[in-house]
């Protein structure tokens, strides 16, 4: 058998493994990208902002950046806690940062690479309907081997 066959039928190691690789990181990012907006500490995030946003909606760059941290706190303990919805919830974002950095015209480095973490989130949910344990059918619940992929009693 293939391997490409076998991630297909869920019978690999390698799709849980990138299942939780995925996950792992589709946690850390948000939370440390979410806190992070309250202290620049990283980088000076309202220089990513779209100068017109925070004018049409009348705050100052660095409060309207401080909401998108709250969002993107709660994003990344979604993904902890309901993968199957939450990877999906952190891809749209990720397309909305790179709209944004698209019609400020800069950054458009960033706005690449957002587009492949959109890809990954989008993967992660996609792997979350297979392998979050908190949605798997308690037939498939029972057995569970040393990594975690669900035992059907296929062969």
């Amino acid at each position: 058998m293939k391997d490409s066959e076998m991630v297909l039928k869920g019978d690999s190691a390698y799709s849980v493994h990138a299942y939780q690789a995925l996950k792992i990181g589709f946690v850390v990012a948000p939370l440390a990208a979410g806190i992070d907006k309250f202290f620049n500490y990283l980088t000076d995030w309202p220089k990513y902002l779209a100068p017109f946003v925070p004018d049409l909606l009348g705050v100052a760059p660095q409060t309207f950046m401080r909401g998108v941290g709250v969002i993107e706190i709660v994003a990344g303990i979604g993904v902890i806690l309901k993968p199957r919805i939450f990877a999906y919830v952190v891809s749209a974002w990720l397309v909305g940062i790179v709209i944004n950095l698209l019609i400020q015209g800069q950054y458009l480095d960033v706005a690449l690479r957002d587009v492949g973490l959109a890809i990954g989130a989008f993967a992660l949910g996609q792997l979350a309907t297979k392998f979050d344990h908190a949605h798997i059918g308690e037939n498939q619940r029972s057995t569970f081997k040393h990594h975690g992929t669900p035992v059907t009693g296929r062969v």
